[in-house]
């Protein structure tokens, strides 16, 4: 980002790119958009730099994020639609992002219903036998030295047991930057099978699939995971399809 002050034209196209965004959003603490240009360059349909930062956006009802920067390079735009409020991409953006979620964000995530509703009956197969399993609380620590823990009470419907199980365990990416995998260091369980424990934290890692936490138009891949005491730090790439207007 350029450090002198943005001129009217810059202010009037971040504006609108920030209002539209923002209404994309449940809830926000902070928001604001930079986008840098000049009047030559926006009669060409060229944007230096577009800098988004959010600080406490909730999405989807309950996916809350402590903060959010996403910075690009230059930016084809029509300039058409510029002069009209309306930022319209000629060519997708590709940007650098960087998402950090607390420890309370990660577990109100767990509690939403967007995420619970996707545990109440979850089919494992295991050992060739069906299972299905409902999910009646799962709760997460992030430890020092890049490692989480995973507590899950939960219900066996087949023979309506109640078990619960406890991991330890270091985020992977996988699938290309989209999801995460769970390399485990320790796992034990209440009347629970190993097979059966694998098999549930492998369905737990839904909530760290990047996909919960795109917004419209825009696109994420992990590129990195670093936890620190209670705070989760993704770098990820993004690609802006589209930038919201109101």
């Amino acid at each position: 980002m350029v450090s002198n002050s943005p001129d009217l034209g810059e202010q009037a196209l971040s504006k609108v790119a920030e209002i539209g965004i923002a209404n994309q959003l449940d809830e926000v603490e902070d928001f604001n958009v930079d986008i840098r240009t000049n009047p030559g360059k926006l009669l060409q349909g060229e944007v230096d730099s577009v800098a988004i930062s959010g600080k406490g956006m909730v999405i989807k009802q309950d996916l809350r994020m402590e903060s959010l920067e996403i910075q690009t390079n230059q930016v084809s735009i029509n300039p058409f639609s510029a002069f009209f409020g309306n930022i319209e991409l000629s060519q997708p953006a590709d940007a650098d992002a960087q998402i950090v979620l607390t420890e309370g964000d990660l577990n109100r995530a767990l509690e939403s219903d967007y995420i619970a509703n996707k545990l109440q009956d979850l089919k494992l197969q295991v050992d060739g036998q069906s299972h299905t399993i409902k999910v009646h609380r799962a709760d997460v620590r992030l430890l020092e030295q890049g490692t989480l823990s995973l507590n899950v009470d939960f219900l066996v419907r087949e023979n309506n047991e109640a078990k619960s199980l406890s991991a330890t365990v270091i985020p992977q990416i996988k699938e290309n930057g989209q999801q995460v995998n769970l390399e485990i260091l320790s796992v034990a369980g209440q009347g629970l099978t190993p097979e059966l424990g694998l098999a549930i934290l492998k369905q737990l890692t839904m909530l760290l699939d990047l996909s919960n936490f795109d917004m419209p138009g825009m696109a994420l891949w992990l590129q990195k995971i670093d936890i620190q005491a209670q705070r989760l730090i993704i770098h990820a790439k993004t690609k802006i399809e589209q930038i919201p207007t109101f």
